[in-house]
Order: C-alpha cells, then sequence, then structure tokens
C-alpha cells in the first residue's frame, strides 16, 4: 500500500492560503487522477483541485470553510487501492501545556503578616482563541470573522454549531451577528460580583517579607483600565443590509493591503483614438467572420501599452523590500467585471508576443471563463502590469488601486467626441474628434511623477497613431 499526500496547489504569487468550499470526495471513496476531490477559493478565483494519483482517500484533514496555507497537507490517498487503515477525518490539533517553571528557592527571611481589605479582579477582555475553555474548535475563518465583527470567545461558545462534531461554521456565526444586529440575541451581561454577607469588608492575608535595609517609599499602584467592548451599531431609519458575500470580502481586503502597502499617485493624460475607432468599425464584421472572434478595443489598447512598456522596464516590475525586480515577460491583466459586481483580473500571458489576432482571442477566451466562473487558478496569476476599462460603464476617468504587488495600473475611460483643435500642415483647425482620457496610479516609491507621466503620455502617443490602413 502507498499512500501519498494531496497538498494545497499554488494558486498565484501573492496567494498564501486558500479556503476550503466544499469536499466533493469522502474518507473511503475511490479517485481517479485529476478527478475533482475538493473546491477552494481565495480573493482572486474559486477553483477546483484535482487528484494527482489514483487510489482510494484514506484520510481528510481539514474541513469546509477551513483557511489552509499553501503547500500544506489536505488528503491522503492510498494508490494501491486497499481501503485497510482508513483514518477519520480532521484529527483535532493539540494545544501542548507549557513545561512547568522550575523557581530558584530563595533564603527564608523574617516575615510579617499584613491585612488588607480584598480587591475584586478586574473584568477581563477574552480574545477568541483557536481552542475555547470547554475544548471547542474553531476554524481560522470563523475567529477571523468573531474578531472583525467584535464577538468575543463567550458569545462563540454559546453558538450552536451546525458542523461536523458540533462546530461552529462560517454559516452559523454569520447567522449569530445577523440576529444579533436584528436584537434577537440579548448582548451578554457583565458579571456582577455578590455583595458581601459581613457589615465590615473580608480581608485577606498576605505574606510579605520584613524589609532587611531602609525602607523605601512605596510607588503609587499602577491602575490599568479594562479596554472597553465597543457597543453594536444602532442602524434605523429605512434600510436594507446585505451581507458582503466572500468575494467581496477579499477584494475589501485586497484594496485596503494595496493602500496600506504603496504610496498610490494618478496621473491623466488624453488621446485622440479617432483612428482606432474608425479602423475599428471598418474591420470588425470582416475580422469576426475570418478569425471567429469579435474585435474590441482591449486588445488593440494592449498592443499599444506592450510597445511602450519595452521603453519603460521600470513600470513591468515589482518591489521586494528594498530591491526591485523588473520582469522580463509581459503579462498583463485585464479587470473583468462578474454578473455579481464583483471584479476579477484574468492575466493575458506574454502579451508582446502576440499579434492582434491572439491577443482578441485571449481577451475574449478570457472574459468568458470568467463571466462563467470557469477561470483557472493560472489564469489570474503572474500579472505583471494592469489595464481596467472604466470606460465601459460610462466612466470618463477613474483613479485606479494598484493590484499587488504590480507597481502601476492603467485606467481608459469612455470615448467620447468632442470638439479639439487640429494641427494640421496648413494650419489649425477644430475638428470632432474621438477622444479619450488615460489614468495611471503607480507606486511612488519606485516609479517618480516624471517617469509615470512619461509613460502615460508614451501610451497616448502610441493610440494616436493607430494605423487606420493596417491588417489584423
Amino acid at each position: 500500500m502507498a499512500i501519498v499526500d494531496l497538498v494545497m496547489p499554488k494558486l498565484g504569487e501573492s496567494i498564501i492560503e486558500a479556503t476550503i468550499l466544499n469536499w466533493n470526495k469522502k474518507v473511503g471513496d475511490a479517485v481517479k487522477q485529476d478527478e475533482t476531490v475538493l473546491e477552494i477559493a481565495t480573493d482572486k478565483v474559486d477553483s477546483e483541485v484535482p487528484s494527482t494519483h489514483a487510489g482510494t482517500i484514506t484520510e481528510i484533514l481539514f474541513n469546509v470553510n477551513d483557511v489552509v496555507p499553501i503547500g500544506t497537507v489536505i488528503a491522503r490517498i492510498d494508490t494501491g487501492g486497499s481501503n485497510a487503515n482508513i483514518s477519520t477525518p480532521a484529527p483535532q490539533p493539540v494545544t501542548q501545556a507549557p513545561a512547568p517553571i522550575q523557581e530558584t528557592p530563595q533564603p527564608a527571611q523574617p516575615t510579617a503578616t499584613v491585612e488588607v481589605p480584598y480587591t475584586p479582579p478586574a473584568t477581563e477582555t477574552t480574545i477568541p482563541r483557536a481552542s475555547g475553555s470547554n475544548n471547542k474548535f474553531y476554524s481560522p475563518l470563523v475567529l477571523n470573522i468573531a474578531n472583525s465583527e467584535g464577538v468575543n470567545l463567550s458569545e462563540l461558545e454559546n453558538i450552536a454549531g451546525t458542523g461536523a462534531d458540533g462546530r461552529v461554521s462560517k454559516k452559523d456565526i454569520l447567522q449569530y451577528i445577523a440576529d444579533k444586529r436584528a436584537g434577537k440575541v440579548a448582548p451578554p451581561q457583565p458579571q456582577v460580583a455578590a455583595a458581601p454577607v459581613a457589615t465590615t469588608a473580608p480581608t485577606q492575608t498576605v505574606t510579605t517579607p520584613e524589609p532587611v535595609a531602609t525602607p523605601q517609599p512605596t510607588a503609587e499602584p499602577i491602575i490599568t483600565a479594562a479596554p472597553q467592548q465597543q457597543p453594536a451599531t444602532i442602524i434605523s431609519g429605512n434600510v436594507e443590509i446585505i451581507e458582503m458575500d466572500r468575494m467581496r470580502k477579499l477584494i475589501a481586503k485586497h484594496m485596503v493591503d494595496s493602500k496600506h502597502t504603496s504610496p498610490h499617485v494618478t496621473s491623466f493624460t488624453e488621446a485622440d483614438v479617432t483612428n482606432m475607432v474608425l479602423w475599428r468599425d471598418r474591420v470588425k464584421k470582416q475580422f469576426e467572420k475570418q478569425v471567429g472572434s469579435k474585435i474590441t478595443f482591449t486588445p488593440m489598447f494592449i498592443e499599444c501599452i506592450t510597445r511602450v512598456m519595452k521603453r519603460f522596464p521600470m513600470i513591468n516590475a515589482s518591489l521586494d523590500g528594498d530591491k526591485i525586480i523588473i520582469k522580463k515577460d509581459f503579462n498583463i491583466g485585464m479587470a473583468t467585471a462578474l454578473p455579481s459586481g464583483n471584479l476579477i483580473v484574468p492575466v493575458i500571458k506574454g502579451a508582446d508576443m502576440l499579434n492582434l489576432v491572439g491577443l482578441s482571442k485571449t481577451v475574449n477566451n478570457l472574459a468568458d471563463a470568467a463571466r462563467n466562473n470557469k477561470l483557472k487558478p493560472d489564469d489570474t496569476q503572474g500579472g505583471t502590469f494592469t489595464l481596467t476599462n472604466v470606460g465601459t460603464f460610462g466612466s470618463l476617468m477613474g483613479t485606479p488601486i494598484i493590484n499587488q504587488p504590480q507597481v502601476a495600473i492603467l485606467a481608459v475611460g469612455a470615448i467620447k467626441k468632442r470638439p479639439v483643435v487640429v494641427e494640421t500642415p496648413e494650419g489649425d483647425t477644430i475638428g470632432i474628434r474621438h477622444m479619450m482620457y488615460l489614468s495611471m496610479s503607480y507606486d511612488h516609491r519606485i516609479v517618480d511623477g516624471s517617469l509615470g507621466a512619461s509613460f502615460l503620455t508614451a501610451v497616448g502617443k502610441e493610440l494616436e497613431k493607430w494605423d487606420i490602413h493596417r491588417e489584423w
């Protein structure tokens, strides 16, 4: 019997963990090579994890909703086909007790007995841990939600879990939070010490060593106030409360982390894209008929951007501590809106090596896969620069947030007809032109204003000189 490990696969250079959404197989089930064993989710994409070998599932080490680091063993497969020695799923982590501290014996000294009033201890604020006082286990996902929503350990322990062995699942804690906000759950009451029966304050005997040297003044005791729990937000008026879905929460975290990581600067320019508009209008029917794919502006923009990026290598880079890593591959991410309203960024690998036909097919295939939730983990990793088309929704311009660990992101706005001054050899004239604003946010730790503005201006000029008579 040969046992092999199934590990959480690498899902991208910026992804360090994934959440288990569903197990498609259970212990004892036969599995074929490349057959889906479980479904996982990251902040970029939902994906399926296939089996690396054919055999029988003998052990499952994590449950649904558990957050698992990349490279961790998540299951074991018997490639010999035997069902012997099948283990039960999800062994519980054991908390090791700390070793006893050996005290150094001190020389005996004369002592005196002092009567001091008894003071009840201050109330502690409980921080949720991996296992509670009643030995319940809580997944990292549940603990993260509890910490972010202000649910303390005593509340967590009172939630009835519907998961395996009565564990509190993501659904359970989200339902508790919703009920708490709706007033269906009574807030936890602070414990009040019982009043003493005797008429005088109770005392306790404290044995202290008598001072050997001259007595020193006693310092005032330092009293630390217990942290106050923030009261629940009271929402009034005619409102509707919508819980953020998993992807929206992860996108929100990714955006906040990016702003905390990179000092953002945004530069703007405008471009006359009349030649691009007229060329596309002329060839789009014939292009679709011969190539079998629609021609949109996105591959046209990407072709121009990659051509300019080769002249500005610092734009195609990332930062690792105090080291600048210049990327030799030109992998362009394109921000794509999903039907749910969320955003995902599939990546066109080697965009500089593709002609316009190849770019069009790749862009359309990735966009279709994104909208139908069929992107693979490899489709969203390895990006070195990102393009987002805010003009798709009618916006003239935007200030996009950098997709870490990249150093820049370019946004193109809506194409609008405007009267502009056209310079000709015969003199200036007023003409109706198709104009578009471009904006680029960049990491000011690496990209200075002169470099960012120069690159953006060069992209605008590249768009303007599109050859209206070219073939594809």
